[in-house]
């Protein structure tokens, strides 16, 4: 895989090879990669970024608030609630009407926490 910083060298290295007469393909061979492989960085006008999963990648939209993950460890550090696993808490909240986060993302707060 090529780095985004070595792809827009590569493309600009491509772009100015056939901007001097040389033919995309050839460009493409000469330097290791196929024509393809070119335009799929280069669709829409733009570089295409690296799309590995080690990637720079935005925080999701639905990630719990550090308020949020605060409050499930004050209600699991409760004394009500200190012996119970999060399959048991999640319940008992939404039986009295209250919902923090899903069973799911308690166990991960307090995985993180441990």
């Amino acid at each position: 895989m090529i780095s985004t910083p070595d792809r827009r060298q590569t493309i600009a290295l491509i772009d100015q090879a056939v901007a001097q007469g040389a033919s995309q393909h050839k460009a493409c061979e000469v330097l290791g990669i196929s024509p393809r492989t070119y335009q799929r960085w280069t669709h829409d006008g733009g570089i295409k970024t690296d799309g590995r999963p080690g990637a720079d990648r935005p925080a999701p939209a639905n990630r719990l608030s550090e308020a949020e993950r605060a409050r499930i460890l004050a209600v699991c550090n409760q004394p009500d609630y200190s012996h119970l696993p999060p399959s048991q808490i999640v319940p008992i909240l939404a039986d009295r009407g209250e919902y923090i986060a899903s069973e799911s993302s308690f166990y991960r707060v307090l995985r993180s926490y441990n």
